[in-house]
């Protein structure tokens, strides 16, 4: 098991959101996972789901998404959300996703990057695989052993996989990992390894974050947002428009993102990634020294 979690800081001890910034609701995981569901029914019918969402708040800020072509689409498409302003480094996330996964040390699925930028600002920046909506790895895979999954999140048959590493070599973000020797050994009763939750991971192979969908599946957050004693990561879904973290702190995305200044890193190789950071350092993130 990982070191027991840290108590949460208080709101006054966070950097303060802009003004006009998104209500939070504070409910519980699993009321969290019913609120996602409750959205994607107001989607489909206008009425069910917007009743079951001000059952769990008397001030919902999560707006009707408009009339397009997401509105029609009944599954969720998982993203991720990591405000820079609260990471402090502490590598709680790793050493969750670590355990849950049963990887061995240097199989960082979620890895942490201590940075220095042009500008003289040092802060800490998560890492995890963005779940690209166009993935180079996906294209250069010669047995399709990467594939995507109707969520939207990257996945990868170690059945199939070659160990080519085209895949690692294809990655903008260097988020795949190679096992070059065993990994741990999880207890027997985990003798079913499948693409959701991978473990054990298999030497030769290729592994990657998951974003813990066997645990989203079961109506919990992915270990990484479980883990964050700041409440820095928050798990998202683009259908519904909702974020939230392990503190219950819960937005509608697109306004947070753009209320924050979300951007996405390296977006401009066209990779379309589905992860969003807020800065809060005064950092730039062009230009930046990765140590």
């Amino acid at each position: 098991m990982g070191p027991p979690p840290r108590p949460i800081r208080t709101a006054g001890r966070w950097p303060a959101l802009r003004a006009g910034a998104a209500g939070t609701m504070a409910i519980s995981r699993r009321d969290l996972i019913r609120a996602i569901g409750a959205v994607a029914a107001f989607v489909l019918t206008g009425e069910i789901g917007w009743n079951a969402l001000r059952n769990v708040n008397s001030e919902p800020a999560i707006a009707a998404p408009p009339d397009d072509d997401i509105a029609t689409k009944t599954t969720h498409q998982w993203a991720a959300v990591i405000d820079l302003r609260r990471c402090d480094g502490c590598r709680y996330c790793t050493n969750a996703c670590q355990t849950t996964h049963y990887l061995a040390k240097e199989m960082e699925w979620i890895r942490i990057y201590e940075i220095n930028d042009e500008n003289g600002n040092h802060f800490f920046m998560p890492r995890l695989c963005m779940q690209c909506e166009n993935p180079p790895c996906l294209k250069v895979c010669p047995v399709a052993a990467t594939f995507k999954s109707e969520e939207g999140v990257i996945l990868v048959d170690q059945d199939r996989c070659i160990g080519c590493r085209l895949c690692m070599a294809a990655c903008p973000y260097e988020a795949r990992y190679f096992n070059f020797r065993q990994p741990p050994q999880p207890p027997a009763s985990y003798n079913n390894p499948m693409p959701e939750f991978p473990v054990p991971q298999r030497r030769g192979t290729v592994g990657k974050c998951v974003l813990c969908v066997h645990y989203i599946d079961q109506g919990k957050l992915p270990a990484c947002v479980e883990a964050c004693p700041m409440g820095a990561i928050y798990i998202a879904d683009l259908n519904t428009r909702v974020m939230t973290n392990r503190a219950g702190e819960t937005y509608e995305m697109s306004r947070y993102l753009e209320e924050n200044d979300g951007f996405r890193f390296r977006e401009e190789l066209n990779t379309s990634p589905r992860v969003w950071y807020v800065a809060g350092h005064g950092q730039t993130i062009e230009g930046q020294h990765w140590s």
